[in-house]
């Protein structure tokens, strides 16, 4: 069953929850370890993540759209596209609380964007009874509102997968059906008139730029206030190797 949560009030009980927040706090982690970050630790809170800071961990965050005081960088997936540390600590507004809360409510939890689109789709495929597993796509929307990029996502994802579908998640693919471009969908949002306010219209662009990363942040540990994440394809490469090392040993 495929399931869409428009804004983190809606999510529920599942075996799998994907979460997104294209604009831009997914986006930004799945280019942070692209670019070799060991892990990323959403913080749902400013305050929280400012306890975080150590040694080889790099601040970053936004409230509204700006950085705050203090920290390394902001919410950019641009500005992780050079890595400055081991770790990124990610606090953003609408982003961060909603991995924090999808990790209270499903066991496995990957984070999507369009930049991994591809990825994602194939992480779930690949999961073991798939088609009877129960997945929500959560949408961290904004100030507890939709946000058309993230229902745009979750149709895009929705319709590649098999299974049955809620109404909702079939609402959130005629929103997808109505864009003929992902930069369309996003550029149309109100998320996006507000990056462009704050000059910060380049982001934009880069997030609309669809299954460029072989990338899927997927939660290894979380508590009330932080979830980790590292990349699940780096992680299945290294078991692969694994085996593959194990089989030449044993022949």
């Amino acid at each position: 069953m495929i399931d869409v949560a428009f804004t983190r009030a809606g999510v529920r009980q599942a075996d799998v929850a994907v979460v997104v927040d294209v604009l831009r706090a997914t986006s930004t982690a799945t280019q942070a370890l692209a670019a070799g970050y060991r892990r990323v630790l959403f913080a749902e809170t400013i305050e929280r993540a400012r306890e975080l800071r150590g040694p080889g961990r790099v601040l970053a965050g936004e409230r509204h759209c700006v950085k705050p005081a203090g920290f390394d960088q902001g919410n950019s997936p641009t500005e992780a596209v050079d890595r400055r540390g081991d770790e990124l600590i990610l606090a953003t507004t609408n982003g961060a609380p909603t991995v924090v809360a999808a990790t209270q409510h499903a066991s496995r939890v990957f984070l999507g964007c369009l930049l991994n689109l591809r990825s994602v789709l194939c992480a779930l495929r690949r999961l073991e009874g798939s088609s009877e597993l129960v997945l929500q796509i959560v949408c961290s929307g904004t100030n507890e509102d939709v946000a058309l990029e993230d229902a745009y996502f979750a149709g895009r994802l929705s319709a590649a997968l098999p299974g049955c579908r809620t109404d909702a998640a079939l609402v959130a693919e005629g929103v997808a059906r109505a864009f003929e471009s992902p930069l369309r969908a996003l550029a149309q949002s109100a998320d996006a008139r507000a990056l462009c306010d704050a000059g910060l219209g380049d982001d934009v662009a880069f997030c609309a730029r669809e299954s460029e990363l072989d990338v899927v942040p997927v939660v290894i540990a979380a508590n009330s206030s932080v979830a980790a994440l590292v990349d699940a394809e780096a992680i299945a490469e290294a078991l692969r190797v694994v085996a593959w090392a194990d089989d030449t040993v044993s022949v």
